[in-house]
């Protein structure tokens, strides 16, 4: 059984929500860690982990951020992290496969299924052993508690729902 580290510096845990309904607002998490497990080389009976710390969550806005890290959203004080748990990994032909796994947010956990695109694996300038990933999927954010809300005077919905997930990490052979 091979373990694999994510690699923090070639890695981005990104999210996307839609504003008003007419823009989209970005953001990441900086903080996060996570692993695989794994015997096959294409990664087929990976088991994962990872782990992001919610006050690293980031906008480009401090005022947004610090709304989102109050109890309004992800209470980062209470919940500390957002955790996810691998249940499966399969293969849909080539380089394609869906990642099933639990999704920890504000202490309540759900399923996720993600559409991953296996980039392969290379060596890096050290010799190390690296494999790339590129992670999609969408969560409800009621489903997890984040469920402040807000309608303008002319009867729009300021955040939606639906967040769209988009990861793209770098995994490193121990």
């Amino acid at each position: 059984m091979a373990t694999w580290n994510i690699d923090t510096t070639h890695s981005e845990i990104a999210f996307k929500v839609k504003h008003l309904v007419i823009s989209t607002v970005t953001g990441k998490f900086t903080d996060f860690e996570g692993s695989a497990e794994a015997e096959q080389a294409d990664f087929s009976d990976a088991k994962i982990r990872f782990s992001a710390r919610i006050d690293s969550i980031t906008t480009g806005n401090e005022q947004r951020d610090g709304h989102l890290k109050s109890p309004d959203f992800f209470d980062a004080a209470g919940h500390p992290t957002m955790d996810f748990v691998s249940t499966s990994m399969v293969s849909k032909g080539g380089s394609d496969y869906v990642l099933k796994g639990d999704l920890t947010i504000r202490g309540t956990t759900r399923p996720v299924e993600l559409a991953v695109e296996f980039g392969g694996t290379q060596q890096d300038f050290y010799g190390n052993t690296v494999a790339g990933f590129e992670l999609t999927g969408k969560i409800n954010r009621q489903d997890f508690g984040l469920a402040w809300s807000a309608v303008t005077e002319a009867g729009g919905i300021v955040v939606s729902d639906e967040v769209k997930l988009a990861i793209n990490v770098e995994l490193i052979k121990k």
